[in-house]
């Protein structure tokens, strides 16, 4: 039987307002662990604090979920979410680095500061968040932790030049950590999402549509058909991956760097 119940664990998922983070909240409750998350927008904590979690199958109970208002970009906003966190559900045996931004913008007219607040937010907050974790981690001797990247880290556009560079930080982040401390049973791996149905990429095919005289829905559509498997990815989907990695039945994955992207990488 694959185990994969998470009774008694307790989960922190940054930035989960919606869409990869908000299914990742809700898989990891679903599963039994006690979920603390943060957004930025007060009505999204609001609505993903209201969750009824559903056990899933092998799971006795599903966890409670806990939200807080917090802008990761700030250092000060992320030791004060986790600080909350841990008071009110303990201390995190495992960590969704979640957040991100994904501006697309001309590399010739990107600022020092562009480039900075995006690498605060998208690189420093998992730095940032890993760091105040992994002691609690390592003295249990059990641990996971997880750097939701992006396809983007090994595939990089000049639109998103900024986005791609921090996730492939993320990923050779992940990557020393989990040569560091896989003996002391803290596992950290990476998800690499490709063409998933979120709001970032709605906004996108907005861009495009509205650019070229044609309709959002067809740019979707036309994007899917370039995905092996003919369609966008869910994050549900998503979620799903993140959860196994969480679980024990992810026992001995460490330091790897999944793609969840329906075939569309090439590499080998």
């Amino acid at each position: 039987m694959i185990d994969l119940d998470l009774s008694g664990r307790r989960a922190v998922v940054t930035g989960a307002s919606l869409g990869i983070g908000a299914a990742a909240v809700r898989m990891l409750a679903d599963h039994g662990a006690s979920v603390a998350f943060c957004a930025r927008s007060p009505e999204a904590v609001a609505e993903l604090t209201a969750y009824e979690p559903t056990a899933a199958p092998g799971t006795a109970s599903p966890g409670p979920v806990r939200g807080y208002e917090a802008d990761m970009g700030d250092g000060a906003a992320v030791e004060a979410f986790l600080a909350a966190a841990e008071t009110d559900q303990g201390p995190a045996d495992i960590l969704v680095n979640n957040v991100g931004a994904s501006p697309s913008r001309n590399f010739l007219y990107m600022s020092d500061d562009d480039w900075l607040r995006l690498l605060e937010l998208n690189l420093l907050s998992a730095v940032r968040c890993t760091r105040r974790c992994l002691p609690h981690m390592r003295s249990q001797r059990w641990g996971r932790v997880v750097m939701v990247a992006s396809g983007a880290a090994f595939y990089p556009g000049a639109a998103l030049i900024d986005y791609g560079a921090s996730k492939a930080a993320m990923v050779a982040t992940g990557k020393a950590l989990a040569g560091k401390y896989g003996a002391d049973g803290v596992l950290v791996n990476s998800v690499l999402p490709g063409l998933i149905h979120t709001a970032m990429w709605d906004r996108a095919a907005g861009e495009v549509a509205q650019a070229s005289g044609t309709t959002a829905e067809a740019v979707l559509e036309r994007n899917g058909q370039t995905v092996p498997v003919g369609r966008y990815g869910t994050a549900d989907e998503v979620a799903a991956v993140i959860a196994f990695l969480c679980s024990p039945a992810a026992s001995y994955v460490n330091g790897a760097a999944l793609t969840v992207d329906g075939g569309q990488g090439g590499h080998v």
